[in-house]
């Protein structure tokens, strides 16, 4: 299934949460949705589920807006906050009031508690569970009618390390099976792990949408990783040419503004033996935090 977005916009009064944004989900990979606080991504969650009524524009799944779907809950499993649950029922309950209610088979209850780690405490009140163990409720409901389509906001808050892993290979395998996955979350060392595409917005604006290896090649940085017994012969050849070169170690410098192939050529010429010579690349945050810089609702001070 398809997610198409086309022209969204969404306002409180005369502030303008998403503007005329535009961009496509496809199926089988994960899709990270990513932006600044306050940047309108849980606002466009709303109104691609039709909980929030768009000023213009809209969201169509496989050509069909949410509110047109006959059975949603067997093609978009949503999960966009884990704590509006009634804290008097137990998580069984919870599950078996969605599974009547959209005409599941009860049994479908006691396979996702087992799935996302809840069987053994299926029967406990809701208001007893920890925000991790309702995030793993809230996941459950969505995979109750094994959608197509699942989206989610923050699935991993609340998550305790190995419960973050976790939900990273519960997404990372929904793709693999076909499923069209769309997941917001902070978290962008997870991120970089599990999600092949991104959609980048701030100030309800749409900055970049394209691979993660595209983002970071764009917004990253790149440099040369040199270490030699004579690295030092290096250093002051390479500066004269214009490069910037960094000690990270005694017999190892960090390159920047030279290729690998212009530092190779320049040891071959002066007889330096390399033991490493390798292109390192900036991370997923680093590229996402100058990508975003001017768009940033919040600027902090320096201390």
């Amino acid at each position: 299934m398809t997610i198409t977005v086309s022209g969204l916009t969404k306002r409180f009064g005369r502030k303008v949460a998403v503007s005329n944004l535009s961009f496509q989900v496809a199926p089988g990979v994960v899709t990270g949705f990513l932006g600044p606080n306050g940047s309108g991504k849980s606002t466009t969650m709303r109104c691609m589920l039709a909980l929030d009524r768009a000023d213009a524009g809209g969201a169509l799944f496989d050509g069909k807006p949410y509110s047109a779907l006959v059975k949603p809950l067997h093609e978009v499993g949503a999960l966009l906050d884990a704590g509006y649950v009634h804290p008097g029922r137990s998580g069984r309950n919870h599950l078996r009031w969605l599974a009547a209610s959209n005409c599941f088979p009860g049994k479908r209850v006691d396979e996702v508690l087992e799935v996302v780690g809840l069987a053994a405490v299926g029967g406990k009140r809701l208001k007893t569970y920890s925000l991790g163990m309702r995030q793993r409720l809230g996941l459950a409901g969505v995979l109750l009618g094994d959608p197509r389509t699942v989206i989610l906001d923050e699935p991993a808050n609340g998550l305790d390390p190995e419960g973050i892993r976790w939900i990273r290979d519960v997404l990372v395998h929904l793709a693999s099976q076909g499923k069209t996955v769309l997941v917001s979350s902070h978290l962008l060392s997870e991120m970089a792990l599990m999600a092949s595409s991104l959609v980048v917005i701030g100030q309800g604006q749409l900055v970049e949408e394209c691979t993660v290896d595209q983002f970071v090649a764009k917004f990253g940085d790149q440099w040369v990783r040199v270490k030699s017994p004579r690295v030092a012969n290096l250093v002051e050849p390479l500066r004269g040419g214009g490069a910037t070169v960094d000690y990270v170690g005694d017999d190892t410098v960090d390159v920047h503004h030279a290729t690998a192939p212009e530092v190779g050529e320049l040891a071959a010429r002066l007889g330096v033996v390399l033991h490493e010579l390798s292109v390192q690349t900036g991370s997923l945050e680093d590229a996402f935090l100058k990508a975003t810089a001017s768009v940033q609702e919040y600027q902090a001070g320096a201390l």
